[in-house]
């Protein structure tokens, strides 16, 4: 045990004696990185207004003619397209502007005596908060969590009034979709005087071994009180079985209005470690008692693994080489905007991972906690990346406006959240920063990777790096004072740079998804490349046009050269806006995993007269798809791809062919077939024998409507989602991939349609309604709970189709 203090805070300091780790969610997903008894979701029965109304702040102001609604919220995801929004294609031409949030509260009398603070986990941006009519600050950055100490102006026993202004009007500020609003969570906490900082509980395991694991606690303790108090810190690690495993209590001393950080060391003998194929979880409960009784506590999530890096073996986890298959996200949830439901993040680490990635890099913000929560919990590793920019800023109201001013705290905001993440194994401190080319850019990288370093020195920092000059060496002093160089899509230069600099490490931060094969081939073979991050795995709103294809006659060109209205979102992700994912995703899977040995896909022929054109970030448009009318005759192009020696194809089980498949070929087969309706089949052969088949068969008209959901319980709770897949078949079950049928939806029951969406970054129906078009057959709509229990039935309708409904239970918390 080893404790450190000084006997007075500093202003810093005091912002860590808010609450006792208050922040932190998970609760709808079933694990909570830090969460005390003390703390409480703070998200319901809010009031809201979009627009600037004067005296808002005031305790007696008159909102009840304001919305309701719980949080977390985006108000920009409900409005409409416009190619006029002030967002910009950026933004997805989606609005942004100005709204205020109240909520009215009781703190009782039994709270006197007791600090009382609120947590927000993001609010975006440039968030005032006012408690009973008195501004307590503002908070510029989007992206990152704060709290405030209400005590001081707390009217204990009475109602008291929040007021939270958010200012998202200076535009542009984002280069993608941001959204608007407090679009996390908020949490209130209760504290004694004496308790455990904000973020207080920093968890390393600095040894691991199979026989035995060592783990490092050091928690912050404070006393915020006027009398010194002698009291027992105790933490216990349990596994996930409850299980305590190792335990130590050592008493300690606090002055009045004094700190001190307490280091306590266990040992887990036969520890299960954490790695993305097993991401065991520990807990550390970490108590503290006054005279017997418990005072404060937390329970810290955390895994026991270690990592190292270098030249010659590349990123070791638990000692074992591992090849970052890797891709870059942005923080929306399709239709449902910026909003961060617990479940919402789930479902996109559970994409994630059924797609075969094995790394993310949260590009270019930290993301939010319930994020990261389930990527400890389904082996997910990720880059926390803290900024797109510096000092010069990207769009005329970025970040760089007060990095000045925020970026040590929002730094440490980034690290003191996250470092108990077992699934963080490096931190990004930026993104293709415009003062590269600058000896300043210099000063400030060792800036920012010191500032991490002092709050987290077992992780590696890094920074995404490019060029589209020949100027590259020129960045060899900026590397260096990285631990790993971050290359956006300039992993050809590696092998040379490995002979100018041989010391160098070196991730793909970005690439090109076509370039899949080229990325993953130099990965394999040189050690001193960690791995690839393609841009991006998901899509996202905002950047409007980024990987799209096109026909001649649209509006040509990359995206940053016009304006792509109608385009609104990315369509460069192996996953499309729905969860489905492309081709792409499939061959990426199938070169990097053992999980997927054959897949099938069709290439989308010219629209004569028009042709198809291709961007930067897109590939062609490949469907798994054999209903193409209209081509009768005409030669169609099919592309296998396979970890089989062989693949054959079949056409209504006639032989069109068998091609090599092997590396040489890059996996790849193309067959060209003229077609014919019925099936198509491909199988994968080894040693002269089909052993896997895969087929696509010619749909007949549209029949009826299928509605699929991801889950069919979900809980009271107000925040838990059932995300349903609708597709339109034919009378077989075969899904009909042309089919454009509108959708008209109703829910009943305990619940409320959160968003509704298809794939079609053209489309310019509103994310927030009751109506969507089906693209390519495919659409989704999103079910929210209330607080009520019972059974909530979505009904789907469409002229000239048999409506189609489903029902899902929402039961009570457990």
């Amino acid at each position: 045990m080893r404790t450190t203090g000084r006997p007075k805070h500093t202003n810093a300091l005091r912002l860590l004696a808010l609450a006792s780790a208050c922040f932190l969610s998970g609760v709808a997903c079933g694990i909570a990185q830090e969460m005390p008894t003390r703390s409480r979701l703070f998200d319901e029965t809010w009031r809201f207004l979009q627009g600037d109304p004067p005296s808002a702040a005031t305790t007696n102001y008159d909102d009840r003619s304001w919305r309701a609604l719980d949080l977390p919220h985006d108000w920009s995801i409900e409005g409409k397209f416009s190619p006029h929004n002030p967002p910009g294609g950026g933004g997805g031409y989606l609005p942004a502007g100005i709204g205020w949030y109240r909520k009215t509260f009781t703190v009782p009398s039994v709270w006197t005596g007791k600090r009382v603070s609120i947590y927000f986990e993001g609010v975006y941006m440039n968030a005032e908060v006012f408690l009973n009519g008195r501004t307590l600050g503002v908070h510029p950055y989007g992206y990152t969590g704060f709290w405030y100490d209400l005590t001081p102006l707390v009217d204990f026993g009475k109602d008291n009034v929040i007021a939270v202004r958010v200012d998202n009007s200076r535009q542009m500020n984002s280069r993608w979709y941001s959204g608007s609003g407090i679009y996390r969570h908020v949490w209130l906490c209760v504290t004694d005087p004496v308790h455990i900082g904000v973020w207080g509980v920093g968890i390393t395991t600095p040894e691991v071994l199979p026989e035995v694991a060592t783990v490092k606690v050091r928690t912050l303790l404070l006393n915020e009180g006027d009398v010194p108090h002698s009291i027992v810190l105790k933490t216990v690690v349990r596994d996930a079985n409850a299980i305590s495993r190792g335990e130590d209590q050592v008493r300690v001393d606090l002055g009045a209005r004094s700190e001190k950080t307490v280091e306590q060391t266990l040992r887990l003998l036969t520890p299960s470690l954490w790695t993305p194929e097993g991401p065991h979880l520990y807990q550390a409960h970490v108590r503290v008692l006054r005279d017997g009784a418990v005072i404060d506590e937390t329970r810290t999530t955390f895994g026991v693994r270690s990592i190292a890096y270098s030249v010659e073996n590349g990123f070791q986890l638990n000692g074992k080489t591992v090849k970052l298959n890797g891709g870059c996200v942005h923080h929306d949830n399709g239709c449902l905007g910026a909003a961060a439901f617990d479940r919402a993040e789930e479902r996109r680490v559970e994409l994630l991972k059924s797609a075969g990635f094995n790394a993310i890099r949260t590009s270019h913000n930290p993301p939010s906690t319930a994020f990261l929560d389930a990527c400890d919990r389904l082996g997910l590793m990720v880059i926390d990346e803290a900024f797109d920019g510096w000092k010069e800023g990207k769009t005329p109201y970025d970040y760089a406006v007060v990095f000045n001013d925020w970026w040590q705290r929002d730094v440490e905001a980034m690290v003191l959240r996250d470092r108990n993440h077992p699934s963080i194994i490096m931190w990004s401190t930026g993104n293709e920063i415009i003062e590269r080319k600058k000896s300043e850019a210099i000063e400030t990288a060792t800036m920012l990777a010191h500032c991490v370093r002092t709050h987290d020195p077992s992780r590696p920092v890094t920074s995404a790096m490019t060029t589209w000059d020949k100027e590259w060496e020129m960045y060899d002093s900026l590397f260096a004072v990285h631990d790993i160089a971050g290359y956006n899509y300039q992993l050809h230069r590696a092998p040379g740079d490995h002979e100018r600099v041989p010391g160098r490490i070196i991730v793909q931060t970005e690439s090109f998804p076509r370039d899949a094969y080229a990325n993953w081939r130099m990965v394999q073979d040189h050690p001193y490349i960690i791995g690839d991050f393609v841009w991006t795995a998901l899509d996202y709103l905002g950047e409007s046009g980024i990987g799209r294809w096109y026909y001649t006659g649209d509006v040509p060109g990359e995206h940053w050269e016009a304006n792509m209205f109608p385009w609104h979102a990315a369509s460069c992700g192996d996953i499309d806006l729905t969860g489905w994912r492309r081709p792409i995703s499939h061959y990426r899977n199938l070169l990097n995993t053992g999980t997927e040995k054959l897949y099938m896909a069709v290439r989308e022929p010219d629209p004569e007269p028009l042709h198809i054109k291709e961007t930067l970030w897109s590939v062609w448009p490949t469907w798994e798809s054999w209903t193409w009318p209209g081509h009768e005759g005409k030669d169609l192009q099919v592309e296998v791809y396979s970890r089989y020696p062989k693949v054959r194809l079949y056409l209504n089980t006639k032989l069109i062919g068998e091609q090599s498949t092997a590396e040489e070929h890059q996996y790849k087969a193309t067959f060209s077939v003229p077609y014919a309706s019925g099936v198509l089949q491909a199988a994968g052969v080894a040693d002269s024998n089909e052993v896997e088949h895969i087929t696509l068969r010619t749909a007949n008209r549209a029949a009826r409507i299928s509605l699929h959901p991801d889950r069919r319980i979900i809980t009271a709770d107000g925040q838990d989602l059932s995300f349903v897949e609708i597709t339109i078949n034919d009378e077989s079950g075969t899904p009909q991939p042309n089919a454009q049928n509108r959708l008209q939806f109703d829910v009943t029951g305990p619940g409320v349609l959160a968003g509704v969406g298809n794939a079609d970054t053209k489309d310019l129906d509103q994310y927030v309604g009751t109506t969507r078009r089906v693209w390519h057959g495919r659409a989704l709509a999103v079910i929210r709970s209330t607080r009520h229990t019972g059974s909530i039935t979505l009904t789907a309708r469409s002229p000239g189709l048999p409506e189609a409904s489903v029902t899902i239970t929402a039961k009570a918390a457990e």
